[in-house]
Parts: C-alpha cells; sequence; structure tokens
C-alpha cells in the first residue's frame, strides 16, 4: 500500500496577479545568471505560486532569456489549485503538489537551483520563519539561492531576502519609483522576518529612517526625475550602511543591503 505523504506547510491565500513579481524576477535573473548559466540542473521552483499559475508562467520565460532550458516547477499545498494549473504545463513547466519539502519531478535527489517564495511566509508566525528558511535552503543546490519577500498586489514595493545554503545574505528593496512617497513606504512590505522589527533600536528601523532622511536631502533630484533621486540616495547611504549593488540595479529602483546590518536584534 503507498503512504501519502502530507505536505509540510499551510494552505494561504492565494491571492495572485500577472507581473506581479517582475522586479523580483528582473533581479534574479541579472544577479543569478552566471549560477544558471553554468547549472547542469538549471531548475526553479515558485513556491506557493497560488490560485492561478501567472507567476510561474512568467519566471520559466525570464529565466529562459538567460538560459534556454531553464525549467520551473510550480509547488501548491492545494490540490485543487495544482489541478488547475495542469493545462498550462508544458516543456520545462510542471505544476506538483507539495510544501516545504519542495518535492521536485525526477530523481529524489535532485535540488533546486533556484526556490522563489514570494508573500508566502507573510502569512505564517515571525516565530516559524527561521526553521522554514533553514528547510528551504536544505532544498538548495550547492550554489543554490532562495529568495523570499512580499509584495503589494500589483508589485510596485516589493522587499525580500536573499539566501544561500547557508543561510540569509542580502535584502533588496524595489520599488516603481513614480509612485513612492519615501523609501519607509517600503516598511509595510518588509519580509515576515522583519516587519515587526520596524521600531526603535532595531537596526532595520535605523536604516529606512536614514533612507528616509536622504530622500529629503535629495529632493531637488526629484525635478530631474525620481530614478535620480534614488540614486543619489542610494550612493549617499553607502557612507554608512553595507550597501552591495551599484548604479545599474540602483536604475531599477533596487537598493541591496548585507543582511547581517538589518537582521533582528537579540
Amino acid at each position: 500500500m503507498t503512504r501519502t505523504v502530507r505536505p509540510i506547510g499551510s494552505a494561504t491565500r492565494g491571492t495572485t496577479n500577472p507581473n506581479r513579481l517582475r522586479r523580483m524576477d528582473r533581479w534574479i535573473a541579472a544577479t543569478h545568471a552566471a549560477a544558471l548559466r553554468r547549472s547542469a540542473d538549471p531548475v526553479a521552483v515558485d513556491l506557493g505560486y497560488g490560485a492561478a499559475p501567472w507567476t510561474a508562467v512568467e519566471l520559466l520565460g525570464r529565466l529562459r532569456t538567460v538560459r534556454a532550458d531553464a525549467e520551473v516547477v510550480g509547488i501548491e499545498i492545494d490540490p485543487a489549485r495544482v489541478a488547475g494549473a495542469k493545462p498550462y504545463e508544458r516543456d520545462g513547466l510542471a505544476f506538483v503538489h507539495g510544501g516545504f519539502e519542495v518535492p521536485l519531478p525526477g530523481d529524489a535527489g535532485r535540488r533546486a537551483l533556484l526556490i522563489r517564495a514570494a508573500n508566502v511566509l507573510r502569512q505564517y508566525d515571525e516565530g516559524e520563519v527561521t526553521a522554514v528558511w533553514e528547510r528551504l535552503c536544505g532544498r538548495l543546490a550547492p550554489d543554490g539561492l532562495l529568495v523570499e519577500g512580499t509584495c503589494d498586489e500589483i508589485g510596485r514595493r516589493h522587499v525580500w531576502v536573499a539566501l544561500g545554503p547557508e543561510g540569509p545574505r542580502t535584502l533588496t528593496f524595489a520599488a516603481r519609483l513614480g509612485s513612492l512617497g519615501a523609501p519607509s513606504d517600503l516598511a509595510e512590505r518588509l519580509p515576515k522576518a522583519l516587519i515587526h522589527r520596524n521600531v526603535p533600536g532595531e537596526a532595520v528601523h535605523a536604516f529606512l529612517r536614514d533612507f528616509d532622511r536622504a530622500w529629503a536631502a535629495f529632493a531637488p533630484y526629484g525635478a530631474l526625475s525620481a530614478r535620480q533621486r534614488w540614486m543619489r540616495c542610494a550612493d549617499a547611504l553607502r557612507a554608512d550602511w553595507p550597501v552591495v549593488d551599484g548604479p545599474a540595479r540602483w536604475r531599477q529602483g533596487e537598493l541591496t543591503v548585507r543582511w547581517d546590518a538589518l537582521a533582528p536584534g537579540g
């Protein structure tokens, strides 16, 4: 008799929209391109893709601009969502039932080059995040990447953590700059590990305070464009914070900081 293994995790609301994760995908395609090109098994996971398969379909298209034979596996804990996504399967795109155990088609020892978990842990308790991160990182290939974060409903504002097999590396803030009132507007999209830490005494609160101060100081550059204002802020922040990217990413409305500088205190 075959024993049914219950997926690890809980069903989430499943809210999704086309093109919602474009900022995260754009960053992945740029920063993880070298690993994608050299991988013997370029398989990526869209974990918890939601009530519709749009984000998995889009991820495949974006990764294939870097690697023509990239594969995407959409994983959902809700069997009805998997059944609804099956008609969209094609070469390089599959949908399977599962959770944080990250089941992959084929060899049982197969590991993912990329796991993207967007708007999944938002619905969990903060105390559960570390264990989930460790479990997911354990399913990565040696040069794999886990990207976990939160965005708004149409993808204008997004903040994500990038983790390797060893754990968290960086935190990225990304926004459609024309709609941004101040950098601290991104606070409501902090990932679960930080969403309750935007309070005095925590590093992420201090960072957003400094970001807002720089945004105010460089307001005259807004007459040129919101992009110029953002880029000036990013450059100024490097004096006090370990910003790890540069103008090429800043122009995209992104800013990436080393995780250990913003990690929760205590």
